[in-house]
Protein backbone atom coordinates (compact mmCIF):
# COMPACT_ATOMS: atom_id res chain seq x y z
CA UNK A 1 0.00 0.00 0.00
CA UNK A 2 1.40 3.39 -0.94
CA UNK A 3 1.10 6.75 0.77
CA UNK A 4 1.16 10.25 -0.71
CA UNK A 5 2.96 12.82 1.42
CA UNK A 6 3.81 16.49 0.91
CA UNK A 7 6.64 18.24 2.70
CA UNK A 8 10.17 19.59 2.63
CA UNK A 9 13.40 17.63 2.48
CA UNK A 10 16.11 18.01 5.11
CA UNK A 11 19.42 16.31 5.75
CA UNK A 12 19.87 15.24 9.37
CA UNK A 13 23.36 14.44 10.63
CA UNK A 14 22.19 11.92 13.21
CA UNK A 15 24.08 8.62 13.24
CA UNK A 16 25.45 8.13 9.74
CA UNK A 17 23.23 10.92 8.41
CA UNK A 18 19.94 10.61 6.59
CA UNK A 19 17.50 12.49 4.35
CA UNK A 20 14.04 13.06 5.78
CA UNK A 21 10.72 14.41 4.60
CA UNK A 22 9.04 16.73 7.09
CA UNK A 23 5.33 17.20 6.44
CA UNK A 24 3.39 20.39 7.16
CA UNK A 25 1.90 18.55 10.15
CA UNK A 26 5.42 18.13 11.54
CA UNK A 27 5.72 14.38 10.99
CA UNK A 28 9.17 13.15 9.95
CA UNK A 29 9.79 10.26 7.55
CA UNK A 30 13.27 8.90 6.90
CA UNK A 31 13.83 8.34 3.18
CA UNK A 32 15.04 4.90 2.14
CA UNK A 33 17.51 4.97 -0.76
CA UNK A 34 16.17 8.27 -2.14
CA UNK A 35 16.83 8.98 -5.85
CA UNK A 36 19.59 11.56 -6.45
CA UNK A 37 17.15 13.73 -8.47
CA UNK A 38 14.89 14.06 -5.44
CA UNK A 39 17.69 15.37 -3.23
CA UNK A 40 18.20 18.33 -5.58
CA UNK A 41 14.70 19.69 -4.93
CA UNK A 42 14.82 22.76 -2.67
CA UNK A 43 11.08 23.41 -2.37
CA UNK A 44 8.11 21.30 -1.36
CA UNK A 45 7.72 17.87 -2.87
CA UNK A 46 4.90 15.40 -3.19
CA UNK A 47 6.18 11.87 -2.66
CA UNK A 48 4.34 8.66 -3.35
CA UNK A 49 6.02 5.97 -1.33
CA UNK A 50 5.74 2.86 0.73
CA UNK A 51 6.27 2.68 4.49
CA UNK A 52 8.84 -0.04 5.09
CA UNK A 53 8.35 -1.88 8.38
CA UNK A 54 10.94 -4.49 7.38
CA UNK A 55 13.88 -2.02 7.34
CA UNK A 56 15.81 -0.63 10.31
CA UNK A 57 18.27 2.28 10.35
CA UNK A 58 20.91 3.61 12.70
CA UNK A 59 19.43 7.12 12.60
CA UNK A 60 15.91 6.13 13.71
CA UNK A 61 14.41 9.46 12.61
CA UNK A 62 10.89 8.25 11.90
CA UNK A 63 9.04 5.74 9.76
CA UNK A 64 11.09 4.55 6.78
CA UNK A 65 9.66 5.76 3.47
CA UNK A 66 10.72 4.12 0.21
CA UNK A 67 10.16 6.60 -2.62
CA UNK A 68 8.15 5.30 -5.58
CA UNK A 69 7.73 8.66 -7.36
CA UNK A 70 7.91 12.36 -6.61
CA UNK A 71 7.12 15.77 -8.07
CA UNK A 72 8.03 19.30 -7.03
CA UNK A 73 5.05 21.34 -5.81
CA UNK A 74 4.57 25.05 -5.14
Amino acid sequence: MSETLIGKLEYKSVGLGAWVLITSEGKTYQLYKPPAELLKVQDKVKIVGKIRNDVMTVSMLGPILEVISFIKVN
